[in-house]
């Protein structure tokens, strides 16, 4: 069996072919940590709005070390900059956006996903963080909900399961999920395999993933740059 420490994708790369899929003047909500390095690889020629709950629309890049204004902020405490358009309102207006359905995608984190489309990603049960913040209005508020998230835990345990055991975050919302490995879709209660690693086989992959993977005509290679 391949070992999948050693041809894994980073989280940038992860980042990355999620960033390819994001439409030009989408509006995009990034979930706190891993999902926020999406807004770092914008394809060229597109510039996707983001939105943050605590109450800014259409903000700039990170600015550089030292050159940080702390009350400019996103939803994780991170430092952000205005750009031309850049608009603040109070949070229950940013949540009002989320469930009225003005978010194109969210893209967040998981602990699981299950092949029905539901959403672990907020407590790990007993002892866990009791709080979901956002998620479960951005789950069931945005157009279209994405995961990027490594394809198995620190413990090589599958991340993608027939039926979560974590608290859910949310039922049947997840529609893709970009992995370490593979890019996934989920479809009529079913994960679909639309990419895989060239250097992965079928077998391996699938040894990894605690749900059936179907293919719908064989999947494409995924393929990132080597180094970002």
């Amino acid at each position: 069996m391949t070992d999948i420490s050693e041809i894994k994708l980073t989280n940038a790369q992860i980042a990355w072919r999620a960033a390819q899929d994001i439409v030009d003047g989408a509006y995009v909500n990034l979930g706190i940590g891993f999902p926020e390095m999406v807004a770092q690889f914008q394809p060229e020629g597109r510039q996707a709005i983001f939105h943050t709950e605590n109450g800014v629309l259409d903000f700039g890049p990170a600015p550089e070390p030292g050159q940080e204004d702390w009350d400019c902020i996103n939803a994780g405490k991170k430092a952000i900059t205005v750009r031309p358009g850049t608009a603040f309102f109070h949070h229950a207006d940013s949540f009002a956006m989320v469930r009225g359905g003005h978010l194109d995608v969210a893209i967040l984190g998981a602990f699981q996903v299950a092949q029905n489309g539901d959403l672990a990603n907020w407590s790990t049960g007993r002892g866990g963080v009791p709080a979901v913040g956002g998620a479960m209005d951005l789950v069931h508020g945005a157009k279209r909900v994405a995961v990027v998230t490594d394809h198995v835990t620190r413990d090589g345990q599958p991340k993608l399961v027939e039926q979560c055991s974590f608290p859910l975050t949310g039922k049947g919302c997840v529609t893709r999920v970009y992995t370490s490995l593979a890019v996934i879709d989920v479809e009529d209660g079913h994960f679909v395999l639309r990419e895989k690693l060239p250097r992965i086989s079928m077998a391996d992959l699938q040894a990894v993933t605690g749900a059936t993977l179907h293919t719908d005509g064989g999947p494409a290679d995924l393929i990132v740059p080597e180094t970002l």
